[in-house]
């Protein structure tokens, strides 16, 4: 036996409560530790590395120029098909009197005269006229014995009239066209009572 082995027994109890006395200070001392460390990281915030910073930044434009291209995109897609809208009612402005005067023309070519060649040629292009009118979107707004909607009509006339009823288009003086859904020209007409 070794003298270690023959130590006192009040000894062992001796050292036996140091180790535990020193175990308990050692848990202790990582328990307060443990209890600290949340407070310290909410006190001290963890800094975010610079690169993640960056990265960070960058895909916030990269998302930001994105979202105003495609806002600019249809904004100008918008501003396209409002300008071709403009332009084809302007040019159908200008070319309602040419069909004006073709209506003229035809009214005034007497009966004797209906079946020549050149009448007979006239009604033809002034057909091929107005199947490229409506083609092109382009109707005729009905007026004649229809109510009166300032929307569609401009009343130049008042007339009494006991056939007709109130607020009905007695005559149309000059012919209202639309474009798709908007007013190109109002009809002209007269209205009754």
């Amino acid at each position: 036996m070794k003298n270690e082995d023959l130590k006192d027994p009040s000894n062992m109890e001796q050292e036996a409560s140091e180790e535990t006395a020193s175990e308990n200070t050692e848990t202790s001392a990582e328990e307060k530790t443990t209890e600290k460390a949340p407070e310290k990281e909410g006190f001290f915030k963890k800094k975010k590395d610079p690169k993640d910073e960056k990265i960070e930044e960058l895909t916030d434009r990269v998302k930001r120029q994105m979202a105003e291209f495609d806002n600019f995109r249809k904004r100008t897609e918008k501003e396209k098909s409002t300008m071709y809208e403009m332009g084809a009612k302007d040019i159908i402005e200008r070319m309602l009197p040419v069909v004006d005067n073709f209506e003229r023309g035809l009214a005034s070519i007497p009966e004797s005269e209906k079946n020549t060649a050149f009448a007979e040629g006239m009604e033809k292009i002034y057909k091929q006229f107005q199947k490229v009118l409506e083609d092109a979107g382009v109707k005729a707004i009905e007026a004649a014995g229809q109510p009166f909607d300032p929307n569609f009509h401009n009343a130049v006339m008042h007339v009494e009239d006991e056939s007709l009823g109130e607020n009905i288009v007695a005559e149309e003086l000059q012919k209202g066209y639309m474009y798709r859904d908007s007013v190109v020209r109002h009809s002209m007409v007269k209205v009754a009572n």
